[in-house]
């Protein structure tokens, strides 16, 4: 004989009209006839676990299982037309992710909010960033639910252990979790911190439209890349260094072999430029350290070394630098941009030991220019607000730092200086001699067109 299910049967024989029942009600319902069905099927419980766990990291195929038993169970329960939140797109998106997806946090995933490169929940607080500033949003999240969601995510990496404090994890799409909980937070204010690296895919043009760099100096940018220069670009969080890293690799010879190291998968290469033969290694600090003699002995035509952190990171870029590696790009977190050989030398020095002034030394002979990038009170607007010629003291051997761009925040433009040292001049005409004729002549232009030569 057929199971009887008195849940069921009330469910099928109720006379109430739909938009009696509430959002929350029809979210209970379709749980516990999932978790129903379920316990029928004891003996295939492996499955039944391996494709919530599928589906809550974000494989289409699992996710449609669960948004197509759903629709079934809307028409079953005459659920069709139940009012449901406005940031889900639809009522099946909705009860899916109040149940068993990423809950008020699905809303910073849809195409709506795909410019926006951070959320954070804290506390139960949901928060997106939009134009520059992080925004509280109408959806709560509770604390099991919360719970859920960590335990979700940590299904990604086995080996984290759940009961540990701080856990930091990447979802399929590449967006990086940072979860902070029990006793490194206060009571109630654990928090999650969602980040992702968007990808621009701007040209020097686009980001000129944008007010970030100035539009007469598109042709200079453009001739400095092709000259080959090793540049660092420097300023604090978001605030396009990492954007402005892209856009001039963007403009780099795809014939040329690059190796790119990052600690995070935030630069995707392979779609800025899926034609160039580019490896792109994930290594943090030991693991850098591991393979540190391996990236010196490599024949590649340049080093990127996107967000170095630390002094293994820094001074592999130092050393690859120094033994004539051309158009080496990293990108470097300082505040004050005319102590960036000092920075870069404390750091290596912290972790690697030797002088500081010796390394420092070491850093500007590596090195040719460093772009300083700034965010403006609207977060939304990033400028360039400064480029430097770094080098040594041709007399007393001590670092110098030259600028030769500054940003006039007050009348918002640049101001231009025409110098170029004798060893940059070298290096430039040797390199590629046309290409180095136009960046002079382009930055010529530039200082007497509005700025000091």
């Amino acid at each position: 004989m057929e199971k009887f299910y008195i849940e069921r049967y009330l469910a099928e024989q109720s006379p109430r009209d739909q938009e009696a029942l509430s959002f929350a009600g029809i979210c209970e319902k379709i749980e516990a006839e999932f978790r129903r069905e379920w316990e029928e099927e004891r003996n295939d419980a492996h499955r039944i676990i391996e494709i919530q766990k599928r589906a809550i990291i974000g494989y289409e195929k699992e996710v449609a299982y669960f948004k197509n038993k759903i629709t079934g169970l809307l028409r079953r329960f005459k659920g069709e037309k139940t009012a449901f939140p406005s940031w889900y797109p639809s009522l099946t998106d909705a009860v899916y992710h109040e149940n068993w997806g990423l809950a008020g946090m699905a809303e910073w995933f849809a195409g709506a909010f795909s410019e926006s490169g951070s959320a954070k929940i804290i506390g139960d607080r949901i928060y997106f960033l939009e134009d520059g500033a992080m925004r509280l949003k109408p959806q709560r999240i509770g604390f099991e639910r919360r719970e859920q969601m960590v335990r979700a995510f940590l299904l990604m990496t086995p080996d984290e252990r759940l009961d540990k404090e701080f856990h930091e994890v990447y979802m399929l799409d590449g967006t990086r979790v940072t979860i902070f909980r029990g006793g490194m937070t206060k009571s109630g204010q654990d928090a999650i911190i969602f980040r992702r690296y968007i990808i621009p895919n701007y040209s020097f043009e686009e980001q000129a439209a944008r007010g970030s760099i100035p539009a007469e100096a598109v042709d200079f940018f453009k001739s400095m890349v092709r000259v080959g220069y090793n540049v660092a670009f420097c300023g604090p969080v978001r605030s396009a260094k990492t954007t402005f890293l892209s856009t001039w690799q963007s403009c780099e010879d795809e014939r040329l072999e690059g190796v790119m190291v990052e600690t995070d998968p935030e630069i995707p290469l392979h779609r800025l430029m899926p034609n160039a033969p580019i490896i792109q290694l994930i290594a943090d600090h030991e693991k850098l350290r591991n393979i540190s003699k391996n990236l010196l002995r490599s024949d590649a035509d340049y080093f990127i070394l996107a967000e170095a952190r630390d002094g293994v990171a820094l001074d592999t870029a130092v050393r690859m630098a120094r033994k004539g590696t051309r158009r080496m790009k990293l990108t470097f977190h300082t505040r004050d941009p005319m102590s960036f050989a000092h920075d870069v030398a404390v750091e290596i020095v912290r972790t690697m030991g030797g002088d500081i002034e010796e390394t420092a030394r070491r850093v500007a002979g590596g090195f040719d220019y460093v772009f300083h990038f700034v965010q403006l009170k609207n977060r939304g607007q990033k400028r360039l607000r400064g480029i430097y010629e770094l080098g040594l003291d041709p007399e007393s051997r001590r670092v110098a730092m030259t600028q030769i761009c500054g940003y006039a925040h007050a009348e918002d433009r640049w101001v231009w200086r025409h110098h170029i040292g004798a060893d940059k001049r070298a290096a430039g005409e040797e390199e590629d001699a046309e290409a180095f004729r136009r960046f002079d002549a382009a930055l010529r232009g530039l200082a007497e067109g509005g700025g000091a030569s």
